[in-house]
């Protein structure tokens, strides 16, 4: 066949025309690109591959999502740093620093180092990582996009580390780390087990890419977390939890937390590709549901629908982990104050 070459994917060829027409000014700055329906209605694609089409756009820097108005072409790169030695793109806008990241400017070049700063180091690859993945999601942070936001090749990343998949673990180390436990777990079973939930949520809420980067089954070696498995099997083992049932608490209450922290990416994901929020979205559901309920065969919904209801995920929080530590008091040697309101 020809030269034996594979055909270029439909989603790249969508791809190259949007960026034809972003570069050539067809589509110019803040206005809209064709949305995913409109993707799959011109090309005859899947909805699947339209999605594909505007995230590729979207880690080019090319457009970005505008709650209530959808996705639109991005203003040219602001920057005003010299130009990295790698092809990778930059990033469309200056990025906020993580937490407790070390200081960066944003698409800083070597020269833009600290004081005293020999160059690329691994903190600052990691720091790097961490801010794009805290403003645009991991599925933006790739070595060549973090090269980029550094100013460096994107081979001197592999110096300091192995491949991705290391970043990310220390990605986490270091997200982790911002957050530490007291020195000294307060008394009880329940405060610390309650002190060390509230800080995991925070730090969820602070780096929503942490949570799916997480694995419950094949749980990578991070220290900064161990730190927290410790202090709660510590705290449950002073109240006579034996090794087996302290671990599965310990695993229960973890991923309780992880679970519904895992809606804060995929919200972000959503609200990218559709431009709308979650309030925003679910207005355009209203008529269909309202259709649905309209004849009494769910008459629990529509009463809740008729009174409405407060979605609130640090809500839902709350009320979860209340709820677990009530049924943890029942294995324990003490009995469990009363559960906060």
């Amino acid at each position: 066949m020809g030269d034996g070459r594979r055909p270029e994917p439909r989603y790249s060829r969508i791809v190259g025309e949007l960026r034809r027409r972003i570069e050539s000014g067809e589509l110019a700055p803040g206005e809209r690109v064709p949305s995913t329906r409109e993707i799959t209605r011109q090309w005859g694609v899947a909805m699947a591959t339209a999605t594909k089409v505007l995230t590729e756009l979207r880690h080019e820097g090319l457009v970005h999502a505008v709650p209530g108005v959808g996705t639109v072409v991005s203003a040219p790169e602001r920057a005003a740093a010299p130009a990295p030695a790698s092809t990778a793109p930059a990033s469309t806008a200056p990025a906020p620093p993580a937490p407790a990241a070390p200081v960066r400017r944003s698409t800083p070049s070597p020269a833009a180092a600290p004081a005293g700063s020999t160059g690329l180091t691994l903190s600052r690859i990691v720091a790097a990582a961490v801010t794009v993945a805290d403003a645009e999601g991991l599925t933006a942070v790739s070595m060549r996009r973090v090269a980029a936001e550094l100013g460096v090749a994107t081979m001197s990343l592999y110096r300091h580390v192995a491949d991705k998949d290391d970043l990310l673990v220390r990605m986490m180390d270091a997200a982790i780390a911002e957050r530490p436990l007291p020195a000294d777990p307060p008394p009880g079973w329940r405060e610390p087990l309650d002190v060390a939930a509230r800080q995991l949520w925070g730090l969820f809420r602070a780096h929503p890419w942490l949570a799916p980067a997480m694995s419950l089954t094949r749980p990578q070696l991070i220290t900064s977390a161990m730190v927290y498995s410790e202090w709660v099997l510590g705290s449950l083992h002073r109240h006579g939890l034996d090794d087996q049932s302290a671990f599965t608490a310990h695993l229960t209450l973890l991923n309780y937390i992880r679970g519904l922290a895992l809606n804060m990416e995929t919200e972000r994901e959503a609200e990218a590709q559709s431009g709308l929020d979650s309030e925003e979205w679910m207005d355009t559901q209203e008529p269909a549901l309202r259709a649905t309920l309209e004849d009494g065969r769910y008459p629990q919904l529509a009463r809740l629908s008729r009174a409405g209801y407060d979605f609130d995920l640090d809500g839902l929080f709350e009320f979860g982990l209340q709820r677990l530590l009530d049924g943890l008091a029942v294995l324990l040697d003490e009995d469990a104050p009363p559960a906060r309101t």
